[in-house]
Order: structure tokens, then sequence, then C-alpha cells
């Protein structure tokens, strides 16, 4: 299929402007909207519209009633009582009968057919993720290749696993010596350079782990009582804490609760004394060298969350480790391998991990944010009272790098040769109906709310660069086709048009490239800037600062208008703006509109906000600019 036409299709999402309650209550009564377009895909006043919920595991119906009708379609009310923690629910448009037919209503979109509860829309009466998530912009930086500070106060030895390098080495990305290699950066020097983010217009500073361990990424911690000296301490936290708080910047840290290091005092202690009540938070199958560890790397031997004590010392209570980094002014965690947690063989306390931090978070006046790392499908995760949301590789990254995938060379017959994040094949390039596909289908298994407090991500400190996958070459190496900039700047405009949080990873913004996840960590070269590509710097400047000032890509619904084949069209809808985002890889079919299609009359026109601006085609319909790669986005007025 080379393309679908999606906008005569019925809508609803979760979003303020189809759904009014966004944290309803148990025994609340929500009041849900659908738009249903007149034409052949929909029958507009003339349909028949129910809801159906499952309540108590029976289905129950509720009609819904005609509110408004203009030229575009009509809109559909109906309310839907919040039965239970979880309510699910869908809608069914039609008559039936021997020639009227009808059709199901999900998350999914529509379908003649019959189909099952997995993409249902789901009201939730558990406490909502913090509202303030959904306008925030996060930067994420690697400590120890962001920026060196150059103080002297608090002792900051060179830690003894460390194999000092100079800021210009090259990054070492396999073998042994990867998680030595040691560039001397500090949390003073991201605290130095803040005004950065101040530039970008990033609202929240994501930082990976910062307590003490054994390697540059300090996730095989060997205390989560400290911060790293080397790091600048605790202390050096509390200084980047004020600074970044002080301009309005929030801070969200990074934290394993899957494993500790091996040298993690909790673990040495084990070792040391199979009666000790540390031996118990480990799984020893014969003590004290025998030991569960993640994925059998003896470094990062595995929790049990079976024991309280654990639990209590980690993340449960105001003693925790999770409460007591909250109170010196963190603003949410990053919880590394969530998907792993708390999993192994017939156990699964996943969810309960999720509920339990979520319980210490509710101690706080002041609403914090729990983010998962998760690579696959985290539906089962994300539902009731588990994580706020997740890293979206599975739902935004995977989909968008096989479409803008530059499938180019980083050397005169070199393929960049990546895999497709993990999975044993090489990375493919698809169709952007396929991109479509993915991204329909996996944000359906999840609920709205999940969706909008998930992060977007280009790539991070975990996966190649995605100028690299978009043809870019290797750091220093060249753009082969002269479009890897192009394509890399129309992913961007998917990251901050999309919903979900867009998260940068420290020099995206500069077109950085690296071949794999370790490549990735090139310290940011603050001294060379005449190798920036400022270019693409100032894109990320501008497509920031249009997510910032437009409510709609915000906090409007998601209404998908086209997928093509080197095309993506979507509507961003609030009660307040609506706004339409045309995104390609290609040169293409021009995308036709029809102004009554977008609710609009031939007076109105589309605002261009980004990009060039759509040309009539007689009085009532509009043709979006059919080059490529390139990226448009319109207010509609």
């Amino acid at each position: 299929m080379t393309s679908l036409s999606l906008l005569g299709a019925p809508h609803h999402d979760g979003s303020q402007l189809y759904l009014d309650a966004q944290s309803p209550a148990l025994g609340d009564v929500a009041r849900a909207r659908v738009f249903v377009p007149h034409g052949p895909a929909g029958s507009g006043a003339d349909a028949r519209v129910a809801a159906r919920r499952v309540r108590d595991g029976e289905p129950a119906w509720t009609r819904a009633k005609l509110e408004t009708t203009d030229d575009a379609g009509s809109w559909w009310g109906v309310d839907v009582p919040v039965d239970g923690p979880v309510t699910s629910y869908r809608f069914l448009l039609g008559r039936g009968g021997a020639h009227g037919g009808y059709q199901w209503l999900t998350a999914a979109g529509v379908s003649d057919a019959d189909v099952t509860d997995a993409t249902d829309f789901r009201l939730v009466a558990h406490a909502a993720p913090p509202d303030w998530v959904a306008d925030q912009v996060v930067y994420q930086v690697f400590p120890d290749r962001f920026g060196r500070s150059g103080r002297s106060d608090g002792d900051r030895p060179v830690p003894s696993w460390a194999e000092p390098a100079e800021w210009d080495d090259a990054v070492v990305h396999q073998g042994p010596g990867t998680s030595r290699q040691w560039y001397g950066g500090d949390l003073d020097g991201v605290g130095d350079h803040l005004d950065h983010l101040d530039r970008l217009g990033a609202t929240l500073l994501y930082v990976t782990p910062v307590f003490e361990g054994r390697s540059n990424h300090r996730y095989d911690a060997i205390t989560f009582d400290r911060v790293d000296p080397a790091l600048g301490g605790d202390e050096g936290l509390r200084r980047l804490i004020g600074a970044c708080h002080a301009r309005g910047i929030k801070v969200m840290g990074d934290l394993t609760l899957n494993h500790t290091g091996s040298g993690h005092d909790w673990f040495q202690a084990a070792q040391a004394d199979a009666s000790s009540p540390e031996a118990a938070y480990y799984t020893f199958t014969e003590h004290p060298d025998a030991y569960v560890a993640w994925l059998g790397i003896r470094s990062l031997p595995k929790l049990d969350h079976r024991v309280a004590a654990l639990r209590e010392r980690l993340y449960e209570g105001p003693s925790s480790v999770v409460a007591r980094w909250l109170d010196e002014g963190l603003d949410g965690w990053r919880i590394d391998v969530a998907n792993m947690t708390g999993r192994l063989g017939e156990l699964d306390l996943a969810h309960d991990v999720a509920r339990r931090v979520r319980r210490t978070f509710a101690a706080y006046d002041d609403a914090r944010w729990l983010l998962a790392e998760h690579g696959h499908d985290a539906t089962g995760d994300l539902a009731g009272d588990g994580w706020h949301g997740t890293m979206d590789y599975h739902g935004f990254t995977r989909p968008v790098w096989g479409w803008l995938n530059g499938g180019s060379e980083i050397g005169p017959g070199v393929p960049h040769g990546l895999e497709f994040l993990g999975a044993p094949v090489a990375l493919p390039v698809l169709s952007g109906v396929s991109a479509f596909t993915t991204m329909r289908q996996v944000h359906a298994a999840m609920p709205w709310r999940s969706w909008v407090a998930s992060t977007s991500h280009l790539d991070s400190h975990d996966t190649p660069r995605f100028r690299t996958v978009t043809g870019g070459g290797v750091h220093g190496g060249v753009d082969l086709d002269g479009r890897g900039r192009a394509r890399h700047l129309a992913g961007l405009a998917l990251q901050m048009t999309m919903p979900g949080v867009p998260t940068v990873f420290q020099g995206d913004e500069l077109g950085l490239t690296g071949v794999d996840g370790e490549h990735a960590r090139t310290p940011f070269p603050w001294h060379r800037p005449q190798g920036w590509d400022t270019a693409t710097l100032q894109a990320y400047v501008t497509w920031i600062g249009l997510r910032r000032s437009s409510v709609a890509l915000r906090r409007g619904g998601l209404r998908w208008v086209q997928a093509g084949a080197d095309s993506l069209t979507f509507l961003r809808e609030h009660a307040d703006e609506r706004v339409l985002v045309h995104v390609s890889r290609a040169a293409h079919p021009a995308v036709r509109l029809h102004l009554a299609a977008l609710g609009l009359d031939r007076a109105a026109r589309l605002e261009p906000l980004v990009g060039e601006p759509a040309t009539p085609v007689g009085d009532d319909a509009l043709a979006l600019p059919s080059g490529g790669p390139g990226a448009h986005v319109y207010r509609l007025t």
C-alpha cells in the first residue's frame, strides 16, 4: 500500500478536546466526544454512535447524542462512568441490519470487523502523571562527556578504575577499555553550560547516573548514598539542582532498581556474611560467588524485590534512596532497566515496584515524574498505577529510524551497517505507511496519558546517533548524498510535533554522529565551535521554540490525515489551537486537502509556522508542499 487517506475517518483520543476527564476518580462520569466526518467513510449527523465500556467484566452500553454539526462532520457526546481503576471503552458506529453494517472505533482506528479489547481507549482512575510533564523539552546529559568545570574544591581524584583521556581523544567504543575511558566531566561542568540549555529552550535536564561506580556510565553503583566525588560529590549535585531551578529548569535523576554493582556496599556485605540482612537482597545459588546477575554480567548482581528490607532501603518510604534524593531537589527519576526490574523466571514484581515508588512520590506536595526505560512493548507496565511513562523506543524511535534511514555510507562503498535497535538485522528502509502503522499500533495499546508522559527519542546514550542513521557518516565524516542533515531535521520535526516529551541527547543539536551507543557518548566540543553544524543548531532552536509556543503541540490530540511512502501528515488539536503538520523524506505526490474536511470555510487559511505555504487549489482545497526532505507546520485559522 503506497498511501492512506485518513482524514475521513471517525476520531477520538484521550486529549482534552475529546475527553473532559484527564484525571478521573473512581465513580466519576467522563464526557467523551467523537468526531464523525461526512462522506463515504463517515455518516456524520446520520450516524448512530454508542459507547461500550467494560463494567465488572461485562459490556455496558450508552447511546451517544449529537452535539453539533458543521461542513466537516458531526460531534457526538456520551457519558462514560469510571467503574473501575481502569475502565476500557470503545465506540460503535452504524445501524447494523442487512445493509447498514457497523464499525468499531478504538485507539487503533476504525475496523469493519470485530476486534479484541487490546486497543480500547482507557480511563485510568489512579493518580495521573504530573501535569507539568506535557510542557517539557528534555535535554539528556552524560556527565563524564559534557563539560569539565576545572573546580579544585572537594577533592576530585581520578577514580581507581579510570583510564584518563584528553577531551579530544577518540572515544573507545569497543573492547575492554570502553567503560574505563574517563574524560573527567563533572556536574559543575554541566552547570557551567546551562546557558546552552536556555538557548535551545530545554526545560528539563536528565542526567545519567551520578552515584559512585566503577565505570564511566555508573550503572554499576557501589553506593546509592553519595554522589561520585569525581563528579563533585553531593555538593556538586546540590549546586547543579539549585542552578537549574533558578533558571526554571527541572532535573531528573537516573536510578537502577534492577541491580547494583558488585562493588556496592550491600553486595559486599552480602558476600561477606550469608546471614547478613543484605544477603537476602540478592539471589545466591551458592554463597558467596554464585549468584544471579543481570544478563549474566557478574559485575551487576540482580536485586530481589520480595525482600521488605530492600524495598524500604531502596524506594519505599521517607528513608529510602528514592526519597532522599527527591528531598535534595530532584523532580523525578528515570528508572534504568525498568522492563526487567523485579522479573526473574516465574517471578514478576515489576508493576509492584512501580506502584511502591509512586506511593513514595505521593508524600510530596509537588508532583514528581517516574519514567521507565523500556525498549519494546511496555503496555503491561503502563496501565493503572505503573510507571508514568516510558522511553518510547518502540512507538517512536524504531518507526522514525526505519522511515528516515539514509541507507547511505560512511565512506566510499562502506554502508553504515547499523543494526535495527538490537534486532539481528540491518536497519531497514521502510515506508511512511509502515512508520504510521507501527506508531498507531504501539500507542493504541497504552493509555493516552501514559503516551504523553513518555519520552520520544531520535537517539540516546544507548544508541547510534540519529545523524548517522540518516546518512551523516561518522564523526567528522561527510554527508555523502547531501541529505543526511535534511532527513535528520525531518525527524526532529516529528519529535517536536508528536505527542510525548521530546528528549535531545547532548550534541544532537550539533549534528554529532556515532555508530553505536558508546561511540555516541562523544565529549561535547565546546572548544571547537567551528566544527558545529550551525544550521542544525538553529533548527533545534526553531523547532523547540515552536513546541513550547504551541499548546496544540504540547497538549493537543493526534488525528492522522495522510500516510504515504514518503510523507506523513497529521493534525494536533486542542480547544485553543489546531495545527497541521506535514513531514516528508523525499519528493512525493502532492497531498491535497479540502478546506471543508479540515473544518474550515473558504475564508480560512493555513498560517505557516515553519516551512512553505500551502498552495490553493481552486476555491475549496489546498495542496501541501511536495518536495523533500522537509517539514511544514500550519496553524488553522
